[in-house]
């Protein structure tokens, strides 16, 4: 028996040192989830790749060949032989190009441990040969990252040191949560999570006395433990409905104004675009029901309520996952400014309760031990989502966040941890810019979408089948992670890969500084332990940590509160914003000159939403799913078992089913101009008329002549390509238009199930 984390859960299992036997959740974990159970049904799985493999055309006639990226057939070969290939092609293109021809992107949830993480592996790896062209920002929350930190504080920070679970259970009277409270996406934690907290402490909290309103175009994604009231906006107008509030809470004097002369700067232009003043359009309920389909009686009374109570408002991440997402997270901040109560035990604002499952942690006195991941020289970066354009125009240049960016021209892509034909817009746009780089190479467990148009595969092992140690972003316990298994087939760690393409390279003591992964181990949890007992923390050494189940790392304050220190003394203790304080009005922001984000939060209307529907009357929100993380293992046994008819679900409300004359668990087509996908249909009154949900998640799985089609129910062939603004050229994936209607065809057969093509070498 030996214990695991994983990012949803740590698992107890069983192994006969081949294959996990059994797994269960851990017993430390009051709150377990479900989705552990794709773990061990996934290791042996036919997507998963077991020998290295070469795009038999990239084999054939070498770098530039990618037109034939999804569609042709694979060669296995030898460890020795992919790895000759590899750093044959990185020289070439270092030699030739330099590192801004690399793109070296990962995103962050490839791996639950510390030191294979894969993020921190591929940088790593690639600064020891130069550098790389960075992707910045993230898909989770692109919008917020580049906003907040001009408003009031950096995500990380918000997140890292919100006011905790039992401080709110034990002092909010209001928790209005915009973008709902969602259990699925709290069962989840960048780097892992022991102890799932939430749903025992909004028992507490509703016991207590608490309300949770839940303000969402879906009444279930919030815990049913809240009882929370449903108040469903048309999708896209929650920052219409927030300056409503702002409107009511101006006009009634319920606004805290020495809160606002103290703390914050610029409440005096916002309100005055609030008022009318500006453009003679007062933001009132009235103004705001049009737009929302909120009665304004409701709007005054949700106003008034939150001024009489201990209030705390919760955006979640999806809500900037739109076009002007900047804009409900910044009113997010304005409307906690100005009920006063930042700062104070159960009040004020929050970015992420029910995004992640360490958001209400309290802060540790250190983070666990971290692979290092060197210095890029390579000043060129751009943010994550828009890798289309960068690979489509380079030498093109778009604004961010006060810059000019020119787009550099991709030679190579080197990918490991993440999935892009997942998570990025637009898939069909995608395909077609992922075709223009040379050579894409890719580290994967499984045949997804990215490995399937690579041109060369390397199959990389799962947590379970090496050693590491983890702890999630901010969760206090420690696990070690002894590998449980034998790797499957030839798989082998992310850093042994990059150890032997380093050294193939020349350039392997760099990388490895002549340590094993056992030498890494100790060497960094060693530092680790020295740098914690010079603050005066002191842990256990190495090898009684190894030989543990987990260690607890110490908690500063276990009752923290957000932003207490700097309400307590706004002078001593600053924000590290320009001035200092809450900037509801940013003159950084408004000196950029941006017409879709100015210098205070505003109301824009989206291109594309219910109020300009067209061809395309239902809204789709593209949210997480609740049977696997992202993508990841969508071949367990969880994941499978929500699919209808081998298809993602789709959910729809009753009353616009029997308008199109659809019934439960028929295959459906959901369709809009970028592209088509199948889904299997479930009506539910938890959906908001005029809305149907999609999760994203589905392996990619394109038609053969269409890769606009996806078979599986991807919802990314249906999003738009659009960035949020140009301040954060963020994803707006999380929304889109689309049709409906009954899928009158064969149903296709689907590929993603099992692996490509692959063919021995000769």
């Amino acid at each position: 028996m030996g214990t695991h984390l994983t990012h949803w859960g740590a698992f107890e299992a069983e192994s006969d040192g081949t294959s996990l036997q059994s797994v269960k959740p851990w017993s430390g974990d009051p709150d377990p989830r479900d989705i552990l159970d794709n773990v061990a049904s996934a290791q042996h799985h036919p997507t998963r790749v077991l020998r290295p493999a070469v795009r038999s055309g990239w084999l054939e006639h070498g770098p530039g060949s990618g037109s034939g990226r999804g569609s042709e057939p694979f060669v296995e070969v030898s460890w020795e032989r992919a790895i000759e290939l590899v750093s044959a092609e990185l020289s070439r293109v270092y030699a030739e190009y330099g590192p801004m021809a690399v793109y070296g992107c990962s995103y962050g949830w490839a791996s639950a441990g510390r030191f294979h993480h894969t993020q921190s592996q591929i940088h790593r790896f690639l600064n020891s040969l130069g550098g790389y062209v960075a992707g910045v920002t993230d898909y989770s929350y692109g919008a917020s990252g580049v906003l907040l930190p001009h408003v009031i504080a950096p995500p990380v920070e918000i997140m890292a040191k919100a006011t905790s679970w039992d401080v709110v259970s034990q002092n909010t009277q209001l928790f209005v949560a915009f973008g709902g409270l969602s259990e699925k996406n709290s069962g989840i934690g960048p780097g892992g999570i022991g102890r799932h907290v939430a749903r025992n402490a909004i028992k507490e909290a509703v016991a207590r006395g608490c309300r949770f309103i839940d303000v969402s175009p879906i009444a279930d994604d919030t815990y049913r433990e809240a009882q929370a009231e449903w108040i469903a906006p048309v999708p896209g107008s929650d920052a219409a409905l927030m300056l409503a509030l702002a409107f009511v809470l101006d006009a009634e004097n319920l606004a805290d104004s020495q809160f606002l002369d103290r703390y914050c700067v610029g409440a005096d232009k916002f309100l005055s675009y609030v008022r009318g003043d500006v453009d003679g359009a007062p933001k009132n309920p009235q103004w705001a029901e049009k737009l929302t389909s909120i009665p304004a009686e409701r709007i005054v009374r949700l106003a008034r309520e939150m001024a009489a109570s201990r209030t705390m408002i919760n955006i979640s991440w999806s809500m900037q996952r739109q076009q002007h997402g900047e804009q409900p997270v910044w009113l997010g901040v304005t409307l906690a400014a100005m009920l006063g109560q930042i700062g104070l035990p159960g009040g004020g604002f929050q970015h992420g309760y029910g995004s992640s499952a360490d958001v209400g942690l309290p802060l540790r006195v250190s983070s666990a031990p971290s692979f290092p991941q060197g210095r890029n020289q390579e000043p060129s970066y751009i943010p994550v989502a828009r890798i289309s354009d960068m690979l489509l125009e380079p030498g093109s240049q778009i604004d961010f966040n006060g810059n000019r960016l020119t787009l550099p021209k991709i030679e190579l892509i080197y990918w490991a941890g993440g999935n892009p034909f997942h998570h990025h817009q637009d898939l069909a746009k995608f395909r077609k810019a992922w075709s223009k780089p040379a050579t894409v190479i890719v580290n994967e467990q499984f045949w997804t979408g990215t490995a399937r148009h690579a041109d060369i595969v390397l199959p990389a092992t799962m947590t379970f089948e090496r050693n590491d140690y983890g702890a999630g972003r901010n969760d206090p316990t420690f696990f070690p992670m002894h590998a449980l298994t034998a790797p499957a087939g030839e798989a082998r760690d992310d850093f042994d890969i990059f150890a032997a393409v380093a050294e193939k390279m020349g350039r392997g003591d760099v990388f490895t500084e002549n340590r094993d992964t056992m030498g890494w181990l100790r060497h960094l949890y060693d530092g680790w332990q020295k740098r914690l007992a010079d603050k005066g923390t002191v842990v256990v050494d190495f090898d009684t940590f190894w030989a543990s189940e987990k260690i607890e790392i110490p908690v500063v304050k276990p009752d923290q509160i957000l932003f207490s220190e700097f309400r307590r003394d706004p002078i001593e203790n600053p924000l590290a914003t320009p001035s200092g304080k809450i900037e509801i009005f940013s003159s950084t922001i408004e000196s950029f000159g941006y017409p879709d984000c100015p210098g205070h939060p505003v109301w824009i209307e989206p291109d594309e939403w219910l109020g300009s529907a067209g061809d395309y009357p239902l809204h789709l929100i593209a949210n997480q799913p609740k049977t696997k993380l992202h993508s990841q293992l969508d071949i367990g046994a969880t994941s499978q078992k929500s699919k209808i008819q081998g298809r993602e679900p789709l959910r729809m409300n009753p009353e616009d089913a029997a308008a199109r004359g659809l019934s439960d668990g028929q295959v459906v087509l959901v369709r809009n101009d970028r592209g088509r996908c199948l889904a299997g249909l479930v009506i539910s009154a938890a959906i908001r008329p005029g809305v149907v949900q999609l999760s994203a998640g589905a392996w990619y799985d394109p038609a053969p002549d269409d890769p606009s089609f996806c078979r599986h129910g991807n919802p990314n062939v249906l999003t738009s390509d659009r960035p949020s603004s140009s301040l954060s050229q963020a994803t707006t994936a999380q929304h889109a238009l689309v049709e409906v209607e009954a899928w009158s065809g064969d149903i296709p057969e689907l590929d993603v199930l099992t692996p490509p093509v692959l063919v021995p070498d000769h």
